[in-house]
């Protein structure tokens, strides 16, 4: 970014770092709670791109969809469980889904000049 970014891109970023912690945490530890903490954090993220003007999204929006389309496979698949209990076919697809917004993560960044 050659510019002052705008206050939507700081916003963008600071769940961006929100999201990335969370996952973080989660791959490090495995607490299930935190899928929470990156739900609100995906929303955050779709509710600030979504409303915005600034052209900076329109870089990164393949990335974000990919962000919110494996979220929302997340959310699914955490649905499908019996009570809550995590199998190892459902551990797999959430390991997919994860490493996919993971890797969209990391090109955001990138994109935006943060690593």
């Amino acid at each position: 970014m050659d510019n002052e970014p705008s206050q939507e891109v700081i916003d963008f970023c600071a769940q961006l770092l929100r999201l990335n912690k969370a996952m973080d945490e989660l791959f490090e530890k495995g607490n299930i709670q935190l899928f929470g903490e990156i739900n609100a954090a995906v929303k955050e993220l779709h509710a600030i791109q979504s409303t915005s003007h600034d052209p900076v999204f329109e870089a990164i929006a393949e990335e974000c969809k990919v962000i919110y389309v494996n979220s929302d496979m997340i959310v699914r698949l955490l649905r499908t469980t019996e009570n809550g209990v995590i199998d190892k076919g459902i551990e797999k697809g959430l390991n997919k889904f994860l490493h996919n917004i993971d890797d969209a993560v990391v090109n955001i960044a990138g994109a935006l000049g943060l690593v």
